[in-house]
């Protein structure tokens, strides 16, 4: 039996989009998409799907084993917004998730792990301009401390164990394929939708409340390309920056008023303001460009006409 890849958290906003990716790549039958529930039909549908929990370490066990997995893209995770309404649960899946995968590793079930990390291990304390690789990181959010404990596991069971792990610095994902799933760069995605829609938007962080964001076809070429990358150009196994553009609210907007002149922009900060203020506003990946030779594609003007062009096509 030919090894198989396994996607734990396949119907999420990242998740969906790489499984069709990897399944484009090294053929449908190969790649098992797996969730906790068959919310999206389209993807369950499009091949070999699992409904596994990803707490549930004997599951994921013994779905490796039964399918002759050797590598595992854990991409389940309650998100930054999320995780601070249900602080308890996002530390329960974050972390026991990750736990299982490593031990899998550990245990030779498994050869290879892909685990996303993201900008939120960052903090107030974090320099905001060019953040550097290596930088104070004192998360305030629940997400943020996930990730940032998730790293250093991550760093240590390759120094300790051999696990062949990688990782990236997720920033805000902008997708038309996708609804947004709880973070606080959600803004970036639903303002295309209503922009088509009602002609505005009211978004929930100020307007110059800039912050590193990256195209979704971008963030899947990094995973994939970290991924294959040879073992010995990995020299960080914590989890490299990551880092396309940065843009503020004001700015998308007037990106969008260019294809569409009567689009109007309120602001109405909530909580996720707070999120925002926390995080870095532009990420030197410097290291990930030099070692892995990535390269992103999408600038914000790119965006813009990819997202309205292909939403109007699927409002048809």
């Amino acid at each position: 039996m030919s090894s198989k890849i396994l996607i734990i958290g396949a119907c999420g906003q990242i998740g969906s989009e790489l499984t069709y990716k990897l399944r484009e790549i090294h053929g449908v039958n190969n790649v098992i998409a797996s969730d906790i529930n068959t919310r999206k039909l389209d993807l369950v549908n499009a091949g070999p799907f699992a409904i596994l929990d990803a707490k549930n370490f004997n599951a994921i066990k013994d779905c490796c084993i039964n399918n002759n997995v050797k590598t595992v893209y854990l991409m389940a995770a309650l998100l930054s917004a999320t995780g601070e309404k249900y602080p308890m649960e996002a530390w329960d899946l974050n972390m026991n998730s990750l736990f299982h995968v490593l031990n899998l590793a550990k245990g030779k079930v498994i050869d290879h792990v892909f685990w996303p990390s993201s900008i939120a291990v960052f903090g107030t304390t974090t320099p905001k301009e060019n953040t550097p690789q290596y930088t104070t990181m004192e998360p305030t959010t629940v997400y943020g401390i996930t990730k940032q404990v998730g790293e250093r596991w991550c760093e240590y069971y390759h120094n300790k164990y051999g696990v062949d792990v990688r990782s990236i610095r997720y920033p805000g994902i902008i997708s038309w394929k996708t609804l947004p799933g709880g973070g606080t760069t959600d803004y970036a995605v639903e303002i295309y939708h209503e922009a088509l829609k009602e002609s505005k938007y009211e978004c929930f962080l100020s307007e110059n409340t800039a912050l590193p964001m990256l195209f979704m076809d971008d963030a899947i070429k990094a995973t994939v390309d970290i991924m294959a990358a040879k073992p010995e150009t990995i020299k960080i196994r914590s989890a490299y920056n990551l880092s396309g553009i940065s843009f503020t609210p004001k700015e998308i907007a007037a990106s969008i008023q260019k294809v569409i002149p009567e689009f109007k922009m309120t602001y109405k900060p909530d909580f996720r303001q707070d999120i925002a203020d926390s995080w870095p506003q532009s990420i030197d990946d410097t290291e990930a460009r030099d070692q892995w030779n990535w390269k992103h594609s999408f600038d914000l003007e790119a965006i813009t006409k990819e997202m309205l062009t292909q939403l109007k096509a699927t409002k048809k």
